[in-house]
This record gives C-alpha cells, sequence and structure tokens, in this order.
C-alpha cells in the first residue's frame, strides 16, 4: 500500500502540473483570501483526533454585512485509506495530521470573499475544515500494535468542530450550505440531515456535493473495485454505526453499500445539490480503469488525454456517464427541492477554483455557470437547477484538466499567452516521459488525491 501512496501522490502532481503549466490564467481579480487554522482545543475531550493523534482543525474567514448571520461550511477532500498500511503512511503527512498542514489556505471560489466571484455567498461566513481521518469524516474506531496507534475518529471530528462552530454564531444561522469536494464531498451526503440537526428549526439549510458522487461501478475488466475499497474502509474505520440506519436497513446483509451516494441519497430529507462532471476525471482514472484493470498500460494515452481514446475507450466513458445518468434519474425526476449540475468536463472538482465556479470562461449548460445554477437552486429564484449536459464531445465550454486537444492547446497557448511554443512543447513532452515512466514502474491499487489543494 506504500507502493500505492506513492503513486498516486506522483500521479495525482503530475495532472496538477500538467494543469498548471498549460492552463490559461485565471481572470483579473482578486486571488483569494488568505485564511489562518484555527485548533479545536476542546476535541481530546470528545476524543476527536486526527490518525496521527494531532488536534482536527478549520479555517474559519468571518462574514459581514447581510451575510454575517449566513454560514457555508466545506469539507476538505483528500481520498481516503482503507488498511493499516496505507493509513500508517498517511498518518505521517498533511493528510492524517494537522501537524504537517499548512496553518493558512487561500479561499476562493465557492469560499471567496470577491462579490464579484461569488456573488450569493461572498459575504456569508464561510469554514473549511481540514481533513485528516481517512474516512469522509465518519469513521469511529482505533488500531494499536504496541507499534502503531491509528485514531479512526472522523466522526468525532466533524463534531467536535460543529460543537466548536455553534458558539461563534453557528448555532444562531439564518441560512446554511454544508457542501465538500471529492472525498469532502462524499463526506456531505454522509453528514447533511445531522448538519441540519445542529442549526436552528427556521434556518434555511441545505447541501450541495461537488465531485463526490462516487459510483458503485463496474470498471473495465468486469470487477466492482469501488465496492471492495468501500467495503474495507467501513469495516477498518467503523463506519457501518454513522451511516443512515434507513438506508443500512434497506441494504441489508450489505451496509457499506450506504456509504455511496446513489444509495444514500434517497433517504436525505435536506435539500441536496449535486454537481459532478459525467466524465469525473478521477472515477475515470481510479474507478472505471483503476491501473489493477490495466496492468498492460493500453489506456495510459486515453488517460493523458481524452482525444487519443479509441472507439471501444470512448464507448465505456459513454457508458460510465449513461450509469451516472441513472444513477441519477429518480432524483432528477422526483425531488423537489433538489438541484444539479452534471457536465460533461474531464474534470474533479469544480465549486473551490474561480475559474470554473465563475469566470467568464467557466463551464456553462444553457449557457448557465456552476456559480449561477447553485444560486437560482438555493435561493429559490423560480429558475431551471437541474441541468445535464450533452455528452463528450459536444460540451466547448470545459475547463478540463485533460486537455481537449494537446496541439491545439499547445499552439494557443504559444499565440499571445506569453508562453514560449517550443518551451512549452519540452515541458509537455517531459511531463508525458515522467508519467509513462511512474506507470510502468509502480502500480495502484486505489488512493485518490486532491486536485484542488
Amino acid at each position: 500500500m506504500k507502493t500505492t501512496t506513492q503513486l498516486l501522490d506522483l500521479t495525482a502532481a503530475m495532472v496538477l502540473l500538467i494543469y498548471v503549466t498549460f492552463s490559461p490564467p485565471l481572470v483579473s481579480g482578486d486571488p483569494g483570501r488568505s485564511v489562518s487554522m484555527t485548533l479545536v482545543r476542546d476535541a481530546a475531550a470528545l476524543g476527536a483526533f486526527c490518525l496521527d493523534g494531532s488536534l482536527p482543525a478549520y479555517h474559519l474567514d468571518r462574514g459581514f454585512g447581510a451575510g454575517s448571520n449566513n454560514w457555508l461550511l466545506q469539507f476538505e477532500g483528500g481520498g481516503w485509506c482503507n488498511d493499516i498500511a496505507s493509513c500508517v503512511d498517511r498518518a505521517k503527512t498533511r493528510r492524517g495530521s494537522t501537524r504537517y498542514m499548512s496553518k493558512t489556505v487561500v479561499f476562493t471560489g465557492v469560499l471567496s470573499n470577491n462579490a464579484s466571484q461569488n456573488p450569493d455567498f461572498y459575504n456569508w461566513n464561510k469554514v473549511r475544515l481540514r481533513y485528516c481521518d481517512g474516512a469522509s469524516f465518519a469513521g469511529d474506531s482505533q488500531f494499536g500494535n504496541g507499534t502503531s496507534l491509528l485514531y479512526f475518529r472522523g466522526q468525532r471530528i466533524w463534531n467536535a468542530i460543529i460543537l466548536d462552530l455553534l458558539p461563534k454564531g453557528l448555532a444562531k444561522a439564518h441560512k446554511a450550505l454544508l457542501t465538500g469536494c471529492s472525498a469532502g464531498g462524499l463526506s456531505t451526503f454522509l453528514h447533511c440531515d445531522n448538519f441540519t440537526s445542529y442549526l436552528p428549526q427556521n434556518a434555511s439549510v441545505k447541501c450541495m456535493s461537488d465531485a463526490g458522487f462516487f459510483l458503485d461501478a463496474i470498471d473495465i475488466a468486469a470487477n466492482r473495485t469501488m465496492r471492495s475499497f468501500y467495503t474495507q474502509l467501513v469495516s477498518l474505520q467503523g463506519i457501518q454505526k454513522n451511516l443512515d440506519p434507513s438506508c443500512t436497513h434497506a441494504f441489508f446483509p450489505e451496509p457499506s453499500l450506504c456509504f455511496f451516494p446513489q444509495y444514500v441519497l434517497r433517504f436525505i430529507k435536506t435539500p441536496f445539490f449535486i454537481l459532478n462532471s459525467a466524465y469525473d476525471v478521477f472515477q475515470f482514472h481510479h474507478g472505471l480503469v483503476p491501473p489493477s484493470a490495466d496492468r498492460t498500460g493500453r489506456w495510459n494515452r486515453c488517460k493523458l488525454n481524452v482525444t487519443a481514446c479509441n472507439p471501444h475507450q470512448l464507448d465505456a466513458l459513454q457508458g460510465f456517464r449513461k450509469d451516472m445518468l441513472g444513477a441519477l434519474m429518480n432524483f432528477f425526476r422526483n425531488s423537489t427541492r433538489g438541484g444539479m449540475f452534471i457536465n460533461s468536463c474531464f474534470d474533479h472538482c469544480q465549486s473551490a477554483l474561480e475559474e470554473t465556479w465563475l469566470s467568464p470562461t467557466s463551464p456553462r449548460i444553457n449557457n448557465k455557470s456552476i456559480a449561477e445554477t447553485v444560486g437560482d437552486w438555493y435561493f429559490g429564484r423560480g429558475k431551471e437547477t437541474k441541468e445535464i449536459g450533452c455528452p463528450y464531445p459536444c460540451d466547448k465550454t470545459c475547463h478540463n484538466l485533460i486537455p481537449a486537444s494537446t496541439s491545439d492547446f499547445l499552439a494557443s497557448n504559444a499565440s499571445g499567452s506569453g508562453h514560449n511554443y517550443r518551451g512549452t512543447q519540452l515541458t509537455f513532452l517531459f511531463l508525458l516521459f515522467i508519467y509513462f515512466f511512474v506507470i510502468s514502474k509502480l502500480s495502484i491499487v486505489f488512493f485518490e488525491d486532491d486536485f484542488v489543494m
């Protein structure tokens, strides 16, 4: 599992490096507000610890003006660990310990305090919950063998942070939105109704998951890699007792299925919004085509650049989109208070960055941005708030992690962007070499990194 973590860290770093190297610059404006970390000092009394025993933390940016009594909480993402070896490794990093985390983070996208970049939520109290338990804030167990001691206390971390925020104004919230990205987006499904229970009965409380609708997918080798991984995770970290009891009763004797959003969604009572790509780049790489199902690497070029996919591979991708829409169809047709924005960008997490949340070049469906659609849904502005984009390749608004066309992308960067064309080409080829070298030397079992950190 140590090899797993090493490769996924390298893979995620490569994707992020390619993205930073070749993406156009952000639109002008506030680059984001740097917000300091707050340790939850009372967490120890609740037994709420990160994997390594350090105290949990969050970052709070105070609201102002008309938004001073409104709250937006965002779960941080960053994957999971489903066995002792991977959790031991994780405990030595920022994913398992506040000791290794940056003490300030920049708030952008849905966390921005700039009215032009975040018109509906800019003046709210905004909180980023740091992620250090490896189980989407849902576990409640621990492990000790005399050598290693691991705390699987995600559920207690969630409770401790909420209890710390209540006297700071959360207890008197008029409006509230619980959200999260990736593994944090999954947390939103798991904790939505519990969040509502903490707040005043007359408060307007809603939840939004970003890139958290992880499918119970069948991969290209006809295995259920995601299901196997989550089953191990639920068992290791003692998650079952914290899953929705109505869901676990309905899916007995497989309670771990209720860790999947598609199964727990119908039991959530709080109004919910689902933001996801139908070709989520993480699920594409590790759910549909996990390395364990592609040991010969025949999907490597397709993963790096979708324009290199052959017809068979494109059929598999369209099948994944069809499965996602099928899993969402009941919600789409029957939820009277729900919203959704399912686009066709090869992306992962779209609410945390200005360029995808709200900018002149952000993704759109029916000429509506993500921020506009979420705002219309939250405030009930009477507009359509369930948007499903057309299948790849028809969406021309995507700001993809994977370029739509490598050659065109390089050429456009060389013209008028301040990049040197030949230098860009050489950098891209070097990154390609490193990427395929890493893929060829190591194998991935399953681990996720957060693309927006």
